[in-house]
């Protein structure tokens, strides 16, 4: 329930189209909604802006479902993160409409397609194997009410591909920059644009990439000013804060 819906059912009330009764019920789950093995923070909506996502590694199946069938019976867009195939099975029996994004692990549900950003957010990945990262974040920022443009495979190890995107470069509001090995994209991306740059190192590489580390610590040693980093692969996230971005 976000501030736009609490002001719809006050004005209900006021003109006799809902009860009071029925607006006190409706509002009784508003803080969290307790399920015994979970309390779901219906209000953050109402609080951030956006809403509460569920992070499915380490639930069950069915605990997953069920907090989903939860927070889609309250309205508004609900996304599941790090999902199985097992997962977005339990979901679909619940939420037949419920769409799974295999590559970036993605349960999601939209129920409102209402645009709330001021612009684009760009998505940018190195090579292909970043992928699951950046289609993460272009779901989650879709699901927060967003334009999301993905570019994939404009890595370092050919420029010519990143400046061939010239018109995304210019007009993006913010970009998130994924890339693993080296970590180098986000710094580049970063001095070519006006715009905030997350930087997501994911854990793409041989040996001394150490899982994603090496691109970590490059991008947060970025000499490159506008260049913001969140954990290795977390493209939600990037997706979270670029979405609060784009609505200043």
């Amino acid at each position: 329930m976000d501030q736009t819906t609490v002001r719809q059912l006050l004005d209900d009330v006021r003109e006799n189209r809902v009860s009071p009764e029925s607006a006190a019920d409706r509002l009784r789950t508003l803080p969290f909604e307790d399920i015994g093995f979970a309390k779901l923070d219906h209000h953050r909506r109402l609080r951030l802006g956006l809403p509460e996502v569920i992070y499915a590694a380490g639930k069950t199946p069915a605990e997953t479902a069920e907090i989903f069938a939860r927070m889609v019976a309250h309205g508004g867009n609900v996304l599941a993160t790090r999902a199985s195939e097992e997962h977005a099975a339990a979901v679909r029996e619940r939420v037949p409409g419920a769409e799974f994004h295999a590559r970036g692990r993605t349960i999601c549900l939209i129920q409102d397609s209402t645009e709330r950003g001021k612009g684009e957010i760009a998505v940018l990945c190195a090579g292909t194997s970043d992928l699951g990262p950046a289609e993460e974040a272009v779901v989650t920022a879709r699901v927060m009410g967003n334009r999301v443009r993905l570019s994939a495979d404009v890595g370092v190890a050919g420029l010519h591909r990143l400046l061939a995107q010239k018109e995304l470069l210019a007009t993006a509001r913010v970009f998130i920059v994924c890339a693993g090995m080296e970590g180098a994209l986000p710094s580049v991306v970063a001095g070519l644009v006006a715009a905030p740059v997350i930087a997501v190192p994911t854990s793409v590489g041989y040996g001394a990439s150490f899982e994603g580390v090496t691109a970590l610590l490059a991008m947060m040693n970025s000499c490159a000013p506008n260049v913001t980093v969140v954990n290795i692969d977390n493209g939600f996230g990037a997706a979270y804060v670029a979405s609060m971005i784009n609505r200043l």
